[in-house]
């Protein structure tokens, strides 16, 4: 199970959001490819890029800088935010991206999905977006009828390997992660799944680590390792460790835990959009 850290991206910099409200944003760095390099530094193996202005517009917007941090490291990244065709797809591939992300279009219009797997095969991730069980789409402004597990089955038949599983209430706000409905959503669709949302401890990551043998590969963090709650080396240690029958380490000390790696633009609150 990898341990994958996420770089959101609003105006050109690195943001965190809470529950995915565009009015929460602080700012976290203005260097998006330094942060890259950052995190490949602690042990990454693959980044998570995500273009927050591309899901509420249709249409990516921060291509530039998503461009500059496949450049700035040597593991892959995968990035979704506004892509809604075949074309779009084609051209973020073409600036280095290893695989493509798409969300809301995977409700809207299935038959994209099929279409985008039969040219771009294992290139291709869905994203979907839950809030109380139901899929949220465009930005997670909107909510649809869908179930998650539904549109997860649908995808299911329409070729899809791999799926991102994002509990929004649990987004950005450093409670934990819903662990039974990822749990059930891994048992249940049985594909490849990366958990989103929530995940605040190392404590966290261990349990998620119960859920590899039902097909969950990988766990997002985000909030967590920009405000030092967790440190990303000591995460990626643990499972490895643990992947390889060694004792598990501690965790971070109260002190070290608390530890921030970045300062924040605005030492009160950060700075926020509005």
């Amino acid at each position: 199970m990898l341990v994958i850290p996420a770089i959101d991206l609003k105006q050109g910099v690195v943001v965190r959001l809470t529950q995915g409200e565009k009015d929460t944003a602080v700012v976290y760095s203005e260097d998006p490819a330094e942060v890259a390099k950052l995190w490949e530094s602690k042990g990454a193996e693959l980044i998570h890029v995500v273009d927050l202005d591309g899901a509420m517009a249709g249409h990516h917007q921060n291509l530039e800088s998503v461009k500059k941090i496949v450049n700035a490291v040597k593991i892959p990244v995968q990035f979704g935010g506004g892509i809604r065709s075949l074309k779009t797809i084609e051209e973020v591939l073409g600036i280095g991206v290893a695989k493509v992300i798409i969300g809301s279009k995977a409700a809207i219009d299935p038959n994209l999905i099929r279409d985008a797997i039969s040219k771009f095969k294992e290139k291709i991730i869905v994203g979907i977006d839950a809030k109380g069980g139901k899929v949220a789409v465009w930005g997670w402004q909107q909510m649809t009828e869908y179930t998650a597990l539904d549109l997860a089955q649908e995808m299911k038949r329409g070729g899809v390997t791999r799926i991102i599983y994002t509990d929004i209430a649990k987004d950005g706000m450093l409670e934990g992660p819903n662990f039974d409905a990822v749990r059930d959503f891994t048992q249940a669709i049985k594909l490849e799944i990366i958990a989103a949302g929530g995940v605040t401890t190392i404590d966290d990551i261990k349990k998620l680590m119960a859920f590899e043998k039902m097909g969950l590969k990988g766990v997002i963090v985000g909030k967590a390792i920009y405000t030092g709650k967790i440190e990303l080396s000591e995460a990626i240690k643990m499972v490895k460790d643990a992947q390889h029958s060694e004792p598990v380490p501690e965790t971070l000390s109260h002190q070290d835990r608390f530890r921030r790696p970045f300062k924040l633009k605005s030492e009160d609150e950060g700075v926020k959009f509005y």
